[in-house]
């Protein structure tokens, strides 16, 4: 009896899954990971789940390495970065909020700098709600120019944490060996 439950219930998260994903705009994810190296799926977790993920921080065994700001709190960030691991690394990443802005914490924006040849950096604020997930490049984008593409390189991070405690899933395909 469990055993078909537990079937019945995973079809069903399946099926919820399957049917979110469909829900997306596509076309305008590609569009805006294409002209500013990222892009948002909203409510890609629900908060039970963030939550949950959340919890299981403490137990090292859940992850395979974690991230560790200055000093998990008030005054935190994470500075401007590239994940760049292993011989092989897959372009894009992804970050997932599994916290409240302005309720678990304040600040602690997720941003990305764009170092495009010959004119200045540009910044980007990405908005992200808990559930949410940033999917950005790692390293470079190809962006269209006047003469056809060329590299704009990315570097990622987060802004200092005013208030609280900010929690995140990254995920980063690569050969970790």
């Amino acid at each position: 009896m469990s055993l078909e439950v537990d079937f019945i219930t995973e079809s069903l998260a399946v099926e919820a899954v399957e049917a979110k994903l469909a829900g997306y705009d596509w076309d305008a994810f590609a569009t805006e990971l294409e002209h500013y190296g990222c892009s948002v799926l909203k409510n890609i977790l629900t908060p039970k789940k963030c939550s949950d993920i959340a919890t299981l921080y403490p137990q090292e065994e859940h992850f395979r390495s974690h991230i560790r700001m200055a000093r998990y709190g008030v005054g935190d960030f994470n500075c401007l970065h590239q994940d760049l691991y292993g011989d092989l690394t897959f372009p894009l990443q992804i970050a997932i909020l599994l916290s409240v802005p302005g309720e678990d914490f304040t600040g602690g924006e997720f941003v990305l700098t764009e170092q495009r040849p010959r004119m200045q950096s540009r910044v980007e604020v990405v908005p992200i709600l808990q559930g949410d997930a940033a999917v950005f490049a790692v390293h470079n984008r190809p962006a269209k120019g006047s003469k056809g593409y060329y590299r704009v390189n990315l570097r990622h991070g987060v802004s200092r944490i005013r208030t609280g405690n900010r929690y995140a899933a990254g995920i980063i395909f690569h050969d970790a060996k």
